[in-house]
C-alpha cells in the first residue's frame, strides 16, 4: 500500500433495517434474510412496502430533546456517529476539536418532514408548522447536528450525488486526512427516503418492486426475476484517521481506506451507461488510487440495486475490470433495501467487517442468477475468502458514480 493510500478505519457505527449498531447490522447481513415488510405510512401508494429501521429508539438513545428536534436521517446520523466515535477510541477531549472534520453523503434527506408541514399551510394551519420544521430538513444537517453534538469545530459540509453520496463522502474526507486539512474525519452518510412523495415518484419511474405480496422476496440483486429496488433508510459512519495517526495513539486500525475513484456517465438522468463506461472507470481509477492491479482484488461489494438496466451494467462493468477471474461479488441491498445517499457509507463498513473476518455474507434472494450476468456470487451462505483488498461501488442518478478500495489491516 502506498504512503498516498495510509488512511485508517478506526471506528464504525451503524443504524440499519436490519438493526441499531454495527454488530446487529452485521449478524443481518450473515443470515442473508432480507427485512422489507409492508409500511403503514405508504399505504394506499403502488407500491407500499420498506425496509424501514424498526428497533431505533431515539428517546433512550438521543434524549427527548434532541430525538425531537431531529428528522429521522439526522437522528440515525448522530446515533451512528456516536457509535463510531466510542469504537474509536475518540471524543470530546481526547482530540483537538479544530482538526476534526465531519463530511457526510445525503441524497433526499428525509421528505417526510416537509410533506407534514406542507399539509399544515395547505390546510390553512401555518401557526403550527414545526420551527424546526425547514432547518431540520436540511441536508446538511445531519453533518451538523453530529459536529454539534461531538463539539467538532473542523470542517463540516455534506456532499450530495444521488445513491453515491455517502462512498463519495468517504472519498472526500480520504483526501481531506491526506491533503493535512483535517487529523480525524467522521465520514459516510445518512438518509431517510421512506416519505409518500419519494415512494410515489420512484414508482412513477419505474425504480422500485412491485412485489407488494412477497415484500421479503422483493429485493433481489442480479437474479432474473429481478423488478426494481426496495426503499431503505439508515445510517454508516466510520472514523477515518493517517495510519500514522492512529499507530502512534495506539488505535485499533480496522481496515485501510486504500483508495477512491468518480466519475460521471453524462448519458442520463436516471439510467446508467448500459456498458457501464462510466463506472470502468471510477473502479479502475480507484484501483489505480491504491497502487494495485485487479488481481490484487479478493472480492467486490457491488451497488447492485436489484434493478433490471442497473444490475446488468455493474455486471459487465466489473466483467471489463476484473476479466474471466472475477473475484467473488456479493451486494446487502439483498437485506437491507436500497439507502440511497447512505448506501455507500453503509456498505463500505461491512466491506470492513467483511475483511476483518474474511467472511462475505451472501446476496438475498439471489436464486436464479440471469444468464446476462457472468459473475462469482456469493449465495446460500457466507463464504470465507483469502485477506485481500476490496472494492465497494456506488452509483447515483445523473451518472455519478464511486469506488473504493478497502485493505485489510
Amino acid at each position: 500500500m502506498s504512503a498516498r493510500a495510509a488512511v485508517a478505519v478506526t471506528g464504525l457505527g451503524l443504524v440499519t433495517p436490519a438493526g441499531v449498531g454495527a454488530a446487529a447490522t452485521w449478524a443481518g447481513l450473515l443470515e442473508g434474510r432480507s427485512v422489507a415488510a409492508l409500511d403503514m405510512e405508504l399505504t394506499g401508494l403502488p407500491v407500499a412496502f420498506s425496509c424501514r429501521v424498526t428497533d431505533f429508539d431515539g428517546v433512550a438513545l438521543l434524549g427527548h430533546r434532541l430525538n425531537r428536534r431531529l428528522d429521522p436521517f439526522g437522528r440515525f446520523a448522530v446515533a451512528a456517529a456516536r457509535e463510531a466515535v466510542a469504537d474509536a477510541g475518540l471524543g470530546p477531549g481526547r482530540w483537538p476539536a479544530e482538526r476534526v472534520g465531519v463530511v457526510l453523503g445525503v441524497g433526499a434527506s428525509s421528505m417526510s418532514g416537509t410533506e407534514a408541514a406542507v399539509e399544515m399551510v395547505l390546510e390553512g394551519l401555518p401557526d403550527r408548522v414545526s420551527p424546526f420544521a425547514l432547518p431540520r430538513t436540511l441536508p446538511n444537517m445531519a453533518a451538523a447536528e453530529a459536529a454539534l453534538d461531538l463539539g467538532t469545530q473542523g470542517p463540516c459540509f455534506t456532499v450530495s450525488s444521488a445513491c453515491a453520496s455517502g462512498a463519495h463522502a468517504l472519498g472526500v474526507a480520504r483526501d481531506m486526512l491526506l491533503s493535512g486539512a483535517c487529523d480525524v474525519v467522521i465520514a459516510g452518510g445518512a438518509e431517510s427516503g421512506r416519505s409518500r412523495t419519494s415512494a410515489a415518484s420512484f414508482a412513477r419511474i419505474g425504480a422500485l418492486s412491485t412485489r407488494g405480496d412477497e415484500p421479503d422476496l422483493a429485493s433481489r440483486p442480479f437474479d432474473l426475476d429481478r423488478d426494481g429496488f426496495v426503499l431503505g433508510e439508515g445510517a454508516g459512519i466510520l472514523v477515518l484517521e493517517r495510519a500514522a495517526d492512529a499507530r502512534a495513539r495506539g488505535a485499533r486500525v480496522r481496515a485501510y481506506l486504500s483508495g477512491y475513484g468518480a466519475s460521471a456517465d453524462a448519458h442520463h438522468i436516471t439510467a446508467p451507461h448500459p456498458e457501464g463506461r462510466g463506472a470502468i472507470r471510477a473502479i479502475r481509477a480507484a484501483l489505480a488510487d491504491a497502487g494495485l492491479e485487479p488481481a490484487d482484488i479478493g472480492h467486490v461489494n457491488a451497488h447492485a440495486t436489484s434493478t433490471p438496466m442497473n444490475d446488468v451494467a455493474e455486471a459487465g462493468a466489473l466483467g471489463e475490470v476484473f476479466g474471466p477471474l472475477a473475484p467473488p461479488v456479493t451486494a446487502f441491498k439483498g437485506v437491507l433495501g436500497h439507502a440511497m445517499g447512505a448506501a455507500g457509507a453503509i456498505e463500505a463498513a461491512g466491506v470492513v467487517m467483511s475483511l476483518e473476518r474474511g467472511l462475505l455474507p451472501p446476496i438475498a434472494n439471489l436464486d436464479k442468477l440471469d444468464p446476462a450476468i457472468d459473475l462469482n456470487v456469493v449465495t446460500g451462505r457466507p463464504r470465507q475468502v483469502r485477506r485481500a483488498p476490496a472494492v465497494s461501488t456506488s452509483f447515483g442518478f445523473g451518472g455519478q458514480n464511486a469506488a473504493l478500495v478497502f485493505s485489510p489491516a
